[in-house]
């Protein structure tokens, strides 16, 4: 793809993932469920720190284009590696991860991630732009460029750090307000979800060696020295 629609395509991502987080974050307070959003706000949902996540990443992209196309190449090169690492460790992983998960979850017991009290206030366009389309945009994202992986070490323990941190912040919040971020949490024992959180981490590091192969597969063999 020509560096000039590579700029196009990442300058309309980045204001897609702006508008929605901006759109999510601008619900009215006072048509808010209580239960559902207590200390931390929005704040304490994957989804929501994956929209801005998103909005960072295309953003990085797009400024990496725009150095290209002005022949900054030098300042293009080191961004382009935050771009990589963004994409390869994080972007990625963590919006497939909350695609596949929130839908499998909520085919199951729409209950346990996303009440149906939430209906009245996130209009449905919002939750697929939250939910569905950060999918095909991780997959479209691999397809139109590649995109250079650490070494495995590095980026599974950039990957694990920041599990690590997000796990923290849910502990917290429970431990602040006695309610967990999500309704599933209370259905399980402490090792129970010590288990649970092991196999989220385990599940969202296939996705990370998943993407890995998809960029392989598409544009051979690229990796950070």
């Amino acid at each position: 793809m020509e560096i000039s629609t590579l700029a196009t395509y990442h300058c309309l991502a980045f204001v897609w993932y702006f508008f929605v987080a901006y759109s999510i974050t601008h619900v009215k307070t006072e048509e808010r469920p209580s239960e559902v959003f207590l200390y931390g706000g929005q704040w304490k949902y994957l989804t929501v720190l994956n929209l801005f996540l998103q909005a960072v990443f295309y953003g990085v992209s797009f400024l990496a284009d725009v150095l290209r196309l002005i022949k900054k190449l030098r300042c293009a090169k080191c961004v382009i590696s935050s771009r990589d690492l963004l994409f390869s460790v994080l972007a990625f992983p963590v919006s497939t991860f909350v695609s596949i998960s929130f839908w499998t979850l909520y085919s199951y017991n729409r209950e346990l991630v996303y009440p149906k009290s939430l209906d009245g206030v996130i209009p449905l366009w919002l939750n697929h732009a939250m939910h569905t389309a950060v999918l095909p945009f991780a997959f479209l994202e691999i397809l139109a460029l590649p995109h250079r992986y650490p070494a495995k070490r590095k980026g599974l323990i950039l990957l694990g750090f920041v599990a690590f941190l997000y796990i923290s912040w849910v502990l917290w919040i429970f431990s602040v307000t006695g309610e967990w971020v999500y309704p599933l949490f209370a259905l399980f024992s402490p090792s129970g979800l010590a288990a649970f959180f092991a196999g989220s981490l385990a599940v969202i590091v296939s996705f990370y060696n998943f993407g890995e192969f998809l960029n392989r597969m598409i544009w051979g063999q690229c990796k950070f020295s």
